[in-house]
């Protein structure tokens, strides 16, 4: 479990991420809206070495960047769930790290191995916590909490 007081060390922990991911890593980021998905995903560009500014891809579906490696940010809150209405397997299985956001709404379409993240509003700010499925999300979960952790 991470936590964060403000939008600044939420950026700082996104940017812990991004420095550890690799081609094919997918991270799910759950949360209410104004938790901070949007803000951890700013994070995690700056640790790919992408410059561009990151906005939420809400309208858009996707937003693609272009860093150490590609990032695919995906908003799929619009799509209910249908899978089938985004080409998924172009982004999780594309040359680059894909983030989803409400990604648990796409549970049955998503990979075997995944990090989800949990951002929480607490009264300190925000709590994020990192839960593994399978063993290239356990590596990324363990690197990231050693490192995020002080």
């Amino acid at each position: 479990m991470l936590q964060s007081r403000n939008e600044n060390e939420l950026i700082v922990l996104g940017q812990l991420i991004g420095h550890h991911l690799t081609k094919g890593d997918v991270l799910v980021l759950s949360g209410d809206l104004g938790a901070g998905k949007t803000t951890l995903t700013k994070g995690i560009a700056s640790g790919l070495g992408i410059g561009q500014m990151i906005k939420s891809p809400t309208y858009t579906i996707v937003r693609e960047y272009e860093g150490r490696l590609p990032l695919y940010h995906l908003d799929v809150y619009r799509t209910g769930g249908d899978a089938d209405s985004i080409d998924l397997d172009d982004f999780l299985f594309g040359e680059g790290v894909t983030v989803i956001e409400w990604g648990e709404l796409l549970a049955e379409s998503l990979p075997d191995d995944y990090l989800e993240i949990t951002i929480e509003k607490v009264e300190e700010g925000r709590q994020l916590t990192l839960s593994a499925k399978g063993p290239r999300s356990l590596q990324l979960q363990r690197k990231v909490e050693e490192n995020g952790a002080g």
